[in-house]
């Protein structure tokens, strides 16, 4: 049936557009990677040649930026076309019900007559997953392919590449990267650990440049498989009637890279290269470079429109070419939400040059614990460094608490070494784009501003990019502006934050409780006995905040009772909500057999992944999980 499909399609398109005036269309994508390790991107240390004769020949986009810092919600942006703080798809991993009219958009390729695979990594935050995906790809798998299309059909086809991926070149062992990284590429291929440069945020030790010297060969093993797939569409006399896009799904999958919300974790390398015969469809030319701001939400209006069919209006982004291409933008907004067991909420703004970004999660700092990272022995070299003392400021700021807001000059200061936000001769820029994120903010209806455990349960009856559009329901323009003041640490905020917890709104007295979590404790003591009050909220999420407030400022057994409850909580996203608090406890002892009652039952991802943090970060694991 579904070969039935393929045919009818084809032919009817071919007898009415016929196939020269349609272009074939790959896209190859590579995982966790940033443009400053890419050798047509600057970096003289790099080897990666094949990617760079693409991006030379073609346009090279020097401002293309993820709409994630992690790979699923990255890639439900690119599929469906749409903001997760739109859609409620911001959190990794997280299966939140989508209304049934946003389509993934290789549906209409089909409708025009492509043929399109998948092969093969999907990942979308979504419910009824399959059923999404099945809808989307006329094939999605690991043999999927041009190579099954009808004769003559155009095709759409993606490959995914994980050579570059952070499980090797940061998170497997180090014996297993040997294997199968290492021992695939020729001596001369091979980066040695003294021929580039370290990120000054990591300290130059020989045991890290090890480490370092994973992401250079694992780009290298990627440049090698690019290289053998566009061989075979040469081979098959298809080079000379396809469009090439080459991207990273978001920045570099190492410590304060992927997961963080800096340029380090959205900026990507991004190339589209044209044959001859389609160069007319670029408005940049071709052996060109383009600072034009790019966004992921672009992608799925750009190809729709590219094949002749009409972009859904549910679709935000630009059109990028052809004759309907769209005029650039001043700045784009992105997003960082929870990654894996590691909560976090940050918004951006970027012109390209200056990157600003608001943490409203400041408690957890950059290199917070998030399991998958945990288990690499580079972050378990920075944590021994940490513990040691031999970290400059810049590397120990890693483990310590962000602050509440950061601009980086990218230009002058590419690793975002030094924080602008309160230089005089800024204060005008950040008050524009400050200005510019909250109405933003406000104007989407950022979704996200609920807390996970919200959103599930809207999706139970509906969907939370609906729900959010009834003010009534969803009163942002209150809830941001008690969400606006976390983060920032004072008397005068703290006392607007206490006295917000007694408001009748339940999301206005969580995002105060958010807020409590980053004061200064020796301002909060004074006011043990009203957050003792609030144990008693009928809103858990507050109630567990205020909980973990209290303990770390004097381990009543109130909060330790609570707190020890919500850990058996039957609802996994509370149960993750308060582990991830006493991640960062300075008194975890009374809850060590509790938690590891909960890893060796829970078979949740998150609540499992949380727990084996917990405990790792005292020793208590087996030596293959245990981290410093």
């Amino acid at each position: 049936m579904k070969f039935f499909k393929i045919v009818s399609l084809g032919l009817i398109f071919i007898s009415f557009s016929g196939f020269s005036q349609q272009p074939n269309i790959l896209w190859i994508t590579i995982e966790d990677t940033s443009p400053q390790f890419i050798g047509s991107y600057g970096n003289e240390n790099a080897r990666t040649p094949v990617m760079d004769k693409f991006t030379q020949e073609g346009v090279r986009f020097t401002n293309a930026f993820s709409t994630g810092t992690v790979c699923s919600p990255s890639r439900t942006a690119i599929i469906t076309g749409v903001k997760t703080y739109e859609l409620g798809t911001g959190n990794h991993r997280s299966k939140y019900a989508i209304p049934s009219e946003i389509k993934g958009f290789p549906y209409y390729l089909q409708q025009a007559g492509y043929y399109v695979t998948n092969n093969s990594k999907t990942d979308y935050n979504v419910a009824n997953e399959k059923a999404f995906i099945a809808e989307a790809w006329d094939e999605s798998s690991n043999k999927a392919g041009w190579w099954d299309r009808a004769e003559e059909q155009p095709f759409f086809a993606v490959f995914n590449y994980n050579e570059s991926h952070q499980s090797r070149t940061m998170t497997n062992p180090y014996e297993w990267y040997v294997e199968e990284v290492l021992e695939k590429l020729s001596e001369e291929e091979r980066i040695r650990e003294d021929e580039f440069e370290m990120p000054p945020f990591y300290r130059d030790s020989p045991e890290m440049r090890k480490q370092m010297a994973r992401v250079y060969n694992s780009l290298k093993l990627t440049d090698n498989r690019i290289g053998e797939l566009i061989a075979r569409l040469e081979s098959d006399g298809l080079l000379d009637e396809t469009i090439i896009f080459i991207f990273a799904d978001h920045g570099e999958g190492m410590p304060r890279g992927k997961t963080n919300g800096i340029n380090f974790g959205y900026r990507v390398p991004f190339t589209i290269w044209f044959p001859p015969k389609y160069e007319h469809l670029s408005p940049w030319g071709t052996g060109a470079s383009s600072d034009e701001l790019v966004s992921f939400e672009d992608l799925a209006p750009t190809l729709i429109s590219l094949v002749g069919e009409k972009v859904p209006k549910y679709m935000r982004g630009r059109v990028l070419l052809g004759d309907e291409s769209d005029a650039g933008v001043d700045q784009l907004f992105l997003s960082s939400d929870r990654s894996d067991n590691g909560i976090d909420m940050v918004r951006t703004v970027t012109n390209g040059r200056y990157v600003y970004s608001r943490n409203f999660m400041p408690f957890m700092p950059e290199a917070r614990y998030i399991r998958y990272m945990e288990i690499g022995e580079i972050k378990q070299l920075m944590r021994t460094d940490y513990e040691n003392d031999a970290l400059d400021s810049l590397q120990r700021s890693l483990f310590e608490p962000r602050v509440a807001e950061v601009l980086y000059d990218i230009e002058n200061d590419l690793w975002e070494t030094s924080n602008l936000i309160d230089q005089p001769e800024y204060r005008e820029l950040v008050e524009e784009m400050r200005s510019a994120l909250d109405a933003h903010v406000l104007e989407q209806k950022d979704v996200m501003f609920l807390p996970e455990f919200e959103l599930d349960n809207i999706s139970k009856t509906s969907t939370p990019y609906e729900f959010r559009q009834d003010l009534d329901q969803y009163p942002i323009e209150q809830i941001y502006e008690v969400a606006k003041l976390s983060g920032f640490r004072s008397k005068e905020v703290m006392l607007q934050q206490l006295e917000i917890l007694k408001s009748d709104n339940e999301m206005l007295r969580y995002w105060a409780a958010i807020g409590l979590r980053s004061q200064e404790k020796e301002m909060l003591l004074p006011f043990a006995d009203q957050l003792t009050n609030g144990l008693n909220d009928k809103y858990a999420p507050v109630s567990i905040i205020l909980a973990a407030i209290l303990y770390e400022l004097n381990q009543s057994n109130e909060a330790t009772d609570l707190l020890k409850r919500s850990l058996l909580h039957p609802n996994k996203h509370l149960a993750l909500m308060t582990i991830n608090y006493l991640l960062y406890s300075d008194y975890k002892s009374p809850f060590v057999q509790l938690i590891t009652h909960v890893y060796e039952g829970e078979e949740d991802y998150n609540i499992s992944a949380a727990s084996k943090d917990f405990l790792g970060s005292l020793g208590l694991l087996p030596n293959n999980f245990q981290y410093r």
